[in-house]
């Protein structure tokens, strides 16, 4: 007996409709076998009805929606939200100033989401394994026979690759200690390799079995980008080459392979090397202090059109997450981060280090209260001190002041792949070669007219270490950015500690890096008994 598909989910209706066109017998059913058949044909046009409806969402599925049934909440269901609740659990972000209720107060003040029943842990893991099983759908037609020399099926397999390697990655940083600092010798998440909801649970691979699985998918990928013709395209939502160098390169880094960091940096920044623009970073009131205008069409942050660095970003209205994000970052946005005061700010200890000779620094509002604003329905808010202006926005991406939030949005971007690459740099004892890569980051910051920034010369890092020198430039460059602050300061082995901060109030107690290790969720414990607890 012929097996029937297990690993794309093809509906009668497309199957009714494309019969003729793919030749299907018995009509309204497809096997295995007639699919490998009709992949190894060479037939584009019938590849793109067979697999196109999987491997042209692959770039959305990073951003998706996780369909968490325990909670509506748009802080544990967008994955561009995840980044936004780590980065409370640091030392670099404010929300609000305590004296309204808003979301995100529990990981602002530390409380234990991360235990194995909490709404906010079964998120991550929900979005990581998403992401493993949408690829692995992907990937159980595309074994090596079947691809054989075929262009489009090479560039297929290539991201279905990326996409399994980036869940797994996701999952490692948040449910194992930092792999230097100690999770290289524990468990790290159980490996799947091809779809079958029928396949026995597996236990947990060591952490070593696990990144070099991710390591192995990468690597094919990057070749098999190359091999289709794909490599570096100039569309930004795509995966191709740049994407995968960018993640073998961030997981590099977490193993501390900086010889393979280095290597998987290089060919981005020969492929994307311009910077953004002074200008066009954060925003820059066009209005009057009493009637702020913030335009986003000249914020490199909501319009990938003026940002030379987007490796990979989403135009507006890709994926609803876009808004959600925005709705939290942007002080004049409608949602939490805006209308409703919980306002994402710098604390103070950082903005005082950034020089006045930084463009960085117009990106925050500084000591002294923004001032009113008129909210849509002319309700009339005192903006407070200290809010980020990097995502600034009075109205949407051509649009208008109701439709605020409406924007592009950047995820992988060049100068994470210069503070990469400068880390790595440092650590394998070239500082020379450090120094250089971060002065190319800030010849770009330095304001117009003021003498070039170095790493050497930059005021705040006197006496300090190349290695500190750059984990500030880590903490300014990308403040606010995608959860980096929880992800290096778990990796660098850094304490949540605010004592001495005249902007955050909460400082009752700290955060050792050993408690952002999240315990595996209860859900997946009670069905995959050999799925040991850390």
């Amino acid at each position: 007996m012929k097996k029937h598909i297990t690993g794309l989910v093809i509906s009668l209706a497309i199957i009714t409709s494309c019969n003729e066109k793919l030749d299907l017998t018995p009509e309204n059913a497809i096997t295995d076998e007639q699919i490998k058949a009709i992949l190894a044909s060479g037939d584009e046009s019938k590849i793109e009805l067979i697999l196109g409806g999987i491997a042209n969402t692959v770039e959305s599925k990073i951003h998706q929606f996780v369909d968490n049934s325990a909670s509506a909440d748009g802080q544990t269901n967008y994955v561009l939200a995840h980044g936004h609740m780590l980065n409370l659990w640091g030392n670099d972000m404010v929300i609000g100033d305590g004296s309204y209720t808003y979301w995100g107060v529990p990981q602002y003040q530390f409380e234990n989401a991360v235990a194995t029943g909490g709404v906010e842990n079964k998120c991550w893991w929900d979005h990581g394994y998403g992401c493993v099983t949408q690829a692995n759908k992907l990937l159980n037609y595309l074994d090596d026979a079947t691809v054989g020399n075929n262009v489009k099926l090479k560039e297929y397999k290539a991201r279905g690759l990326v996409l399994r390697a980036w869940g797994y990655h996701y999952l490692m940083q948040i449910y194992q200690d930092a792999y230097l600092q100690g999770g290289n010798a524990k468990l790290g998440v159980p490996l799947y390799d091809r779809y079958d909801p029928g396949q026995p649970y597996n236990a947990r691979a060591s952490s070593q079995e696990t990144y070099d699985f991710i390591k192995k998918d990468l690597t094919a990928a990057i070749q098999l980008f190359d091999e289709s013709g794909v490599g570096y395209t100039e569309k930004v939502n795509d995966l191709d080459a740049a994407v995968a160098n960018f993640l073998l390169a961030r997981v590099s880094l977490w193993t501390g392979d900086w010889a393979a960091t280095i290597a998987a940096c290089d060919p981005i920044l020969a492929h994307c090397p311009d910077l953004i623009r002074e200008d066009n970073y954060g925003g820059r009131n066009t209005g009057t202090p009493e009637n702020a205008v913030f335009l986003p069409e000249t914020n490199a942050f909501l319009n990938n059109a003026v940002n030379p660095e987007v490796i990979l970003g989403f135009p507006k209205g890709f994926v609803a997450g876009n808004t959600v994000y925005s709705s939290w970052m942007n002080v004049f946005s409608t949602g939490w981060g805006g209308y409703q005061r919980g306002y994402a700010r710098m604390d103070d200890r950082l903005y005082d280090r950034i020089p006045d000779s930084d463009c960085r620094k117009r990106a925050f509002q500084g000591e002294t209260p923004f001032g009113n604003y008129s909210y849509p329905g002319d309700q009339i808010i005192t903006v407070m001190s200290y809010v980020n202006l990097k995502f600034a926005a009075t109205q949407a991406l051509d649009g208008t002041k109701e439709q605020v939030g409406q924007n592009d949005f950047c995820y992988m971007r060049t100068s994470e792949v210069l503070l990469m690459k400068a880390e790595a740099q440092t650590q394998s004892g070239n500082e020379a070669g450090a120094k250089a890569t971060v002065n190319t980051l800030l010849a770009a910051r330095t304001k117009t007219g003021e003498t070039p920034l170095t790493i050497d010369t930059y005021p705040a890092t006197a006496g300090q270490s190349t290695l500190e020198k750059i984990q500030l430039q880590w903490r300014i460059e990308m403040w606010g950015e995608n959860g980096l602050e929880f992800y290096n300061n778990k990796r660098w082995g850094i304490t949540a500690d605010r004592t001495g901060s005249t902007v955050h109030w909460y400082m009752a107690k700290s955060l050792p890096p050993s408690m952002l290790t999240f315990q595996i969720p209860e859900n997946e414990r009670l069905y995959n008994p050999l799925c040991v607890p850390n």
